[in-house]
């Protein structure tokens, strides 16, 4: 599928410098240095959060190739969600300096969470672990971030952007999202529903995302924001708290292996319901504090 050639091993990054053996977790691996709090500097810590379930084959090419980017990437963060393929030993075999974690309850948004509290970086990147994302992009998104930017959001759309996998029909839907939630947010997106973001580690407070120590619902409902609403939740989230938002042009690629989980109608639908939901949160809150529009 025109795939860029990747390494015949992943290289761990360094910046140059030899550092201690640091401690080993429970699965045995190291963790990275801890850091004492995200900051926002010229050449900020990167996290990649991968979110995963049943992922193994596409984890042999994207985990070396987020290895590869250059400047180097301060740790790569795999979130399992309970993959009954060998996603887990593969993530290991392939990329042994990356932390591998299991999420507390189902669904993507709680992966995600998951990842990025337990995340160490100045700035936490969303990636996608079908293959879809170009990890070349990385430093594009950081740039944006460094650049002034609270929020960089990954657009298909944009000028130097553009997707070997989105159908006509997916395409107008996002359309119609987009104009949605520009007018209920005051916003200028041209990508609504593209997973490939990044922001600054600081900004996770004010997300207030579900809380990834809380049991999963006994009845075995999702919390708001664990399911794949979460990129539209962010994105909402963002906007309601007057963040700055800088568009990143990406080329989304084929998914390399396995089958995808979109469902266009479903999925735009929730899409809708969540856009309704988040400008309802954003109207009480501005309401509560006094806040005129």
């Amino acid at each position: 599928m025109g795939q860029t050639p990747l390494p015949a091993s992943p290289a761990r990054p360094t910046n140059g410098t030899a550092r201690p053996s640091q401690p080993e977790g429970p699965e045995g691996f190291r963790r990275p240095r801890p850091r004492p709090a995200p900051r926002r500097s010229p050449n900020p810590a990167v996290s990649v959060i991968v979110p995963t379930r049943n992922e193994a084959r596409n984890l042999e090419i994207v985990l070396p190739a987020i290895a590869a980017v250059r400047p180097a990437v301060h740790e790569v963060i795999v979130v399992d969600g309970n993959s009954t393929d060998n996603t887990v030993a593969v993530a290991r075999r392939t990329l042994p300096w990356a932390r591998v974690i299991t999420q507390t309850r189902k669904g993507k948004g709680n992966a995600m969470a998951c990842g990025f509290t337990a995340a160490t970086g100045d700035v936490l990147v969303m990636f996608d672990a079908d293959g879809s994302a170009d990890p070349n992009e990385i430093p594009a998104f950081v740039d944006a971030l460094v650049n002034g930017a609270d929020f960089a959001k990954g657009s298909r759309f944009r000028k130097g952007g553009g997707s070997d996998d989105i159908t006509l029909l997916r395409k107008s839907g996002n359309a119609g999202l987009n104009g949605v939630a520009n007018r209920l947010f005051g916003t200028h997106y041209t990508d609504l529903c593209y997973g490939y973001n990044a922001f600054w580690a600081d900004l996770l407070p004010q997300l207030e995302l579900p809380d990834p120590a809380a049991p999963q619902p006994e009845d075995g409902a999702m919390l708001w924001g664990d399911g794949f609403e979460i990129e539209t939740v962010l994105n909402c989230r963002v906007a309601a708290a007057d963040l700055k938002i800088t568009e990143v042009p990406s080329v989304e690629r084929e998914r390399m292996f396995g089958e995808t989980n979109l469902r266009t109608f479903a999925d735009g639908t929730r899409v809708l319901r969540t856009l309704m939901s988040e400008h309802r949160r954003m109207e009480q809150r501005r309401k509560a504090s006094g806040y005129a529009r």
